[in-house]
């Protein structure tokens, strides 16, 4: 239990040292280091995050995927691949991907 606390709030502090980089360039381009994707997850104010490309294989996040196409189409207004998820559930989902 311990250890996967630990690796959780691991995950959250890369997590939100991607989002405070975000933040710091505001509306401008973002140089997405190569292997990874932008994605945006939250409920009603979407926060960034950037991922490894290799997540978008594994069968629990193509089910977020298939919410996303199901919400969103092939139409992500926020520029990047917006999850329709809470952040919780997305940090806690990558989390576990790691």
């Amino acid at each position: 239990m311990a250890i996967r606390l630990l690796s959780i709030m691991h995950a959250k502090h890369i997590l939100q040292r991607s989002n405070s980089f975000g933040k710091q360039v505001a509306s401008t381009y973002i140089d997405i280091p190569k292997g990874y994707i932008a994605v945006y997850a939250g409920e009603s104010e979407k926060r960034h995050f950037v991922i490894p490309i290799s997540f978008l294989n594994q069968p629990s996040f193509q089910e977020l995927l298939s919410k996303a196409e199901e919400e969103f189409g092939y139409d992500h207004p926020m520029g990047g691949l917006t999850i329709p998820c809470s952040e919780e559930i997305f940090i806690d989902l990558t989390s576990r991907l790691k």
